[in-house]
């Protein structure tokens, strides 16, 4: 387990003054010369209505106060708290919120770069690390959208049958080398994590390249060819 004040310290050797309340952690950073803003949880923080929109806050603070500045995500979440509050109150609307931020901000010229440093499952995951124009993880990360219990429950597909297909079809199997696969994630960080962190923001590009990664890696073989039929089909019509 990597705490974040470990990783702050390899990732932003120059100077953060990231602070921690509630697993909500927010500050700033020093990147190879340049201010970034540091938005991201903590304690697998389990993402309620507060959080969601800690997070939202802080994202929109950094488009009004420094535009364009650069938005590193630190993401250690076990997904949206299953609570029967958060769920009255609409927490998929609060993540909904959260991701549209994100785009905004991207929208307004900043770069953002996300890194699973400890566990990503579910819509706490969806909501931000997927939201970056990178998606980045350690090593010893755990990432999953669902567990094959829970998929097994929802599908009504037998569990056993379910692990017999993650042996050879990444989108059923956990862990940041599947997720790699089939492009969710750009790479797993080894060494020098500020080197890679400060690469990360000057490779940021503007397209959305993760089913074209998905495809060359072997990981997703349909997305990318459907995506290019439609756009096909609508660049025709048009």
């Amino acid at each position: 387990m990597t705490t974040w004040t470990t990783l702050a310290a390899a990732l932003f050797p120059q100077g953060h003054t990231i602070t921690e309340q509630d697993d909500f952690l927010n500050g700033v950073a020093q990147v190879d010369g340049q201010t970034v803003a540091v938005i991201g949880t903590t304690r697998h923080a389990a993402i309620g209505v507060e959080i969601a929109l800690a997070q939202a806050q802080a994202v929109l603070r950094t488009v009004r106060d420094a535009p364009g500045r650069p938005i590193v995500l630190l993401v250690d979440t076990q997904g949206q708290r299953l609570r029967h509050r958060d769920e009255m109150l609409g927490i998929q609307r609060y993540m909904a919120h959260l991701g549209k931020c994100l785009e905004l901000a991207r929208q307004r010229g900043h770069r953002i770069v996300a890194l699973v440093y400890d566990q990503a499952l579910s819509g706490g995951f969806v909501s931000t690390g997927l939201m970056a124009d990178g998606c980045y993880a350690l090593p010893d990360a755990t990432i999953r959208v669902m567990g094959l219990a829970a998929m097994a429950r929802i599908t009504k597909v037998p569990e056993a049958e379910l692990a017999q297909l993650a042996r050879s079809h990444p989108v059923f199997a956990p862990g940041p080398e599947n997720y790699t696969r089939m492009g969710a994630l750009q790479a797993i960080w080894h060494g020098d994590l500020a080197a890679a962190l400060a690469n990360a923001l000057a490779q940021v590009r503007p397209t959305d390249e993760r089913a074209a990664l998905g495809l060359a890696r072997g990981g997703r073989q349909n997305a990318y060819p459907v995506m290019a039929a439609v756009m096909g089909d609508v660049a025709a019509a048009s």
